[in-house]
């Protein structure tokens, strides 16, 4: 799997901030070097907070798309160096091709997003996750929030079928338990 380089310090303060405020990760990573990481629910801004520290703790490296309105100075570099890549929304290519060309272009690369797409409750979830794994024929890993354990979560590796329809169905079902701040995936 894609992995920082070794720094002990770096992921004891991911680890002492997680525990300081009551959070902890349950599940294992897979050894896999190219998958596309989904999280849910997202309905808060703390849900990034929680899922750097996370990341950080652990040690691996993953890809996130943010808003180009977010790289401003001084914070755009601590997003790069977190993973955070640009979202260049007026590219013809579009989003999906923009993921879809850095997985392939990598040799280990763990590529992150939230399938609701939004922090607000949404009733269908946006299925660019499901057509960035197909294009790029990796898999899915699942991972989840649930608040009212301060839980973050490690889940399933999923193979997508092909079938958008049944795929979604069976991802969601998998969702359903988890708590988000302020809603769960309905």
């Amino acid at each position: 799997m894609p992995q920082v380089p070794p720094n002990r310090f770096t992921r004891w303060m991911g680890r002492t901030f997680l525990r300081v405020f009551g959070w902890k990760v349950v599940g294992t990573l897979p050894d896999l070097p190219k998958l596309v990481l989904i999280v849910a629910p997202h309905s808060s801004n703390w849900d990034g907070i929680w899922g750097m520290a996370a990341k950080i703790a652990m040690g691996f490296q993953v890809r996130v798309l943010g808003k180009a309105q977010l790289f401003w100075w001084p914070l755009s570099p601590l997003l790069r160096k977190l993973g955070v890549v640009p979202v260049d929304r007026s590219s013809p290519q579009g989003t999906v091709e923009q993921a879809v060309r850095m997985i392939r272009e990598s040799e280990r690369m763990w590529f992150a997003l939230t399938p609701e797409g939004t922090r607000k409750r949404v009733e269908r979830w946006k299925g660019g996750f499901l057509k960035i794994a197909q294009q790029a024929q990796v898999p899915i890993l699942m991972a989840y929030f649930h608040y009212p354990e301060k839980t973050i979560g490690i889940g399933n590796v999923y193979y997508p079928t092909g079938d958008a329809e049944a795929d979604m169905a069976a991802i969601r079902a998998w969702y359903r338990p988890w708590q988000g701040k302020n809603r769960g995936t309905v």
